[in-house]
Formats: structure tokens, sequence, C-alpha cells
């Protein structure tokens, strides 16, 4: 029996958490194509050193190498924003700034996930899944 988390986000982001708190700086989590979306938004933005997805049965597993050896995690704070519960959107005009620029927002528009400041240049709104700084 395989316990399946209803809130694939909410789960990755907990195991990073997690994994930076005890110094550990690589995590597994089943993979999905939700979760490689946020990965690759968070090694744009630079918070993760690189990922990989490993071909296993009956589900594929995606490693995520928070940082380097001897590196400090570049991530300071992750949260989930949008919730099962409570889903939170935004137009393009009003995409938030996280720490005055030092942080971005994942967003899940129509063209995909993509960093706050993308989704402004296209003028995209969508749903705030991830805050990270």
């Amino acid at each position: 029996m395989s316990l399946q988390s209803t809130d694939q986000i909410a789960d990755l982001i907990t195991r990073i958490r997690n994994a930076i708190q005890v110094n550990k700086n690589e995590i597994s989590a089943p993979t999905s194509k939700l979760k490689v979306a946020v990965v690759e938004g968070l090694k744009k933005g630079g918070y993760i050193a690189d990922y990989s997805i490993e071909k296993a049965h009956p589900r594929d597993i995606l490693h995520v190498l928070i940082n380097k050896e001897n590196e400090i995690a570049k991530i300071n704070e992750i949260t989930k924003v949008s919730k099962p519960g409570r889903r939170v959107y935004t137009s393009a005009d009003e995409i938030p700034t996280i720490k005055s620029g030092r942080g971005i927002v994942l967003i899940s528009t129509s063209k995909g996930i993509m960093s706050g400041q993308e989704a402004k240049k296209l003028r995209l709104g969508g749903e705030i899944l991830v805050k990270v700084y």
C-alpha cells in the first residue's frame, strides 16, 4: 500500500524544508509533472542546485539537489501560498513582490508554472503556488 499525498506541492516543500533544517543537501520524492515544474522554477530562480528524475517502477522518483556539498542552502524560507481549502489567485498587476525583490513567487498560469517576474512580463495572472526567499 502506498501513501498518496493530497497536496503534492505541500509535500515537496515540506521535504525540502525538513532537509534544510537537518543540513541534508538532497531529497527524493515521487515525481509528477507539477512537482517537476515547481522544481524547475526553483532551479531557474537559483534556489536549488539541480534535480534529476530516476526511472523506477511503478512510479518515477524525483531527486532534488538543494545545495552542493559544503555550501549552505540558498532557501531561507519556503511556503505554500494556495492550499486545497483556500486557493489564492492574482492578476498580473497584483503579483506580490517578496522581500523587496530578493524572493520569488511561483505562479500557475495558463502558459504553465513560472516566476512572478515572468508572469508580469507576459501579463498573465494565475494561482500563486509557492513563495520562496
